[in-house]
């Protein structure tokens, strides 16, 4: 296995702790692999494997992603076009959908059809934002392969105000609890999308990463 990984830089937060564990599944899964974080779109494009983190609100990242020259269409080219395996982590997940409905109504990529709505859970005593660990739950369908060796119930770290809710129940991939069903992850074909925070996870994220760089789609 060799090939790099591009982690997207369009100024949406810090991404050193993304970038080290990236860095440390690589080196775990094939020293072959190799991370960079990117502003260059030119480079995104032709990577082998994109990650698209985001954190703040779902406008704030699609206007930040736009403003980077190229960068939108550098993504789309990669995960779209060649069909590179894509992963979207919390806003970048949600930015995989064909709307976000936070402060207005705004759009985005359309690869998932359906639009990210606030959370409102059930239970007064749960506050908004969801901040910290739950317990993933899969559905009745196997796994799919970036949840292999990880089991129903580990727990991994959010941090949402809002979910990305699919049309098709298929394209769920994982959810948790929170007062209600949250939708936790998302795919198809060779994207797929965590709500939570796999770097802030320790071991579960390091796992789920590391599932992310092997997997063949």
């Amino acid at each position: 296995m060799s090939g790099e990984i591009a982690i997207v830089d369009y100024g949406s937060g810090n991404l050193h702790s993304a970038a080290k564990a990236f860095q440390r599944a690589a080196a775990e899964v094939d020293a072959g692999l190799d991370v960079v974080v990117t502003a260059e779109a030119a480079r995104v494009a032709a990577a082998d494997r994109v990650v698209l983190p985001g954190v703040g609100a779902f406008a704030d990242c699609r206007r930040g992603l736009l403003a980077v020259e190229g960068m939108w269409q550098a993504v789309e080219t990669a995960a779209v076009e060649r069909r590179r395996p894509f992963l979207g982590i919390c806003v970048g997940m949600q930015l995989m959908a064909e709307v976000g409905l936070e402060h207005g109504r705004h759009t985005g990529f359309g690869w998932i059809a359906g639009e990210v709505r606030a959370i409102a859970p059930g239970d007064p005593a749960l506050k908004v934002p969801q901040m910290g660990w739950n317990g993933l739950e899969f559905g009745a369908a196997p796994k799919h392969p970036l949840f292999a060796g990880i089991e129903a119930g580990a727990y991994v770290y959010f941090l949402n105000s809002y979910h990305l809710v699919p049309r098709d129940p298929a394209a769920v991939l994982a959810r948790v609890d929170y007062g209600g069903p949250v939708v936790a992850a998302v795919g198809r074909d060779n994207l797929l999308g965590v709500q939570f925070h796999p770097e802030k996870s320790q071991a579960v994220g390091l796992r789920l990463i590391g599932n992310f760089l092997a997997w063949r789609p």
